[in-house]
């Protein structure tokens, strides 16, 4: 009877120990901070290298000439980081977007990843005026 119960403590603190190592790889890869420019930008010197979920407002859009490599200002309640980023951009992103970018902070700005550009479109969440009629798709 000790024999048994012997294996099922082993059997289950290897259980324990297998499952909590695949939380904490699991929970530490994912880990991301959704943060607005002028929350990281009032001390970005702790948000320098974590990954981060930028919120903002786009400006200064620039697209080097026969590439994909863009360099613009996001910007939120008077702070501004200088971002970069090579990679394909939603249609919707242009000067004065409203833009969610994902990267990492450091001293020469904001590094976007693959695939980190956001953009919202304003005119689909905007609400209509007081009494305007509304238009259904299945006329």
């Amino acid at each position: 009877m000790k024999h048994k119960a012997v294996r099922l403590g082993i059997t289950s603190l290897v259980l324990a120990l297998a499952f909590g190592g695949l939380m904490y790889s699991t929970l530490s890869e994912g880990t991301e901070y959704y943060k607005h420019v002028d929350e990281v930008m009032v001390d970005p010197e702790p948000w320098q290298g974590k990954r981060l979920q930028l919120h903002g407002f786009a400006s200064d859009v620039r697209r080097k000439p026969n590439t994909l490599e863009y360099r613009f200002d996001v910007h939120n309640n008077g702070h501004m980081v200088r971002a970069t980023y090579t990679g394909v951009v939603p249609d919707t992103f242009k000067d004065g977007a409203e833009v969610v970018l994902k990267g990492s902070l450091s001293p020469e700005g904001f590094h976007v990843v693959e695939d980190g550009v956001m953009a919202k479109c304003p005119s689909k969440y905007e609400p209509g005026a007081v009494g305007a009629p509304v238009v259904s798709g299945s006329e």
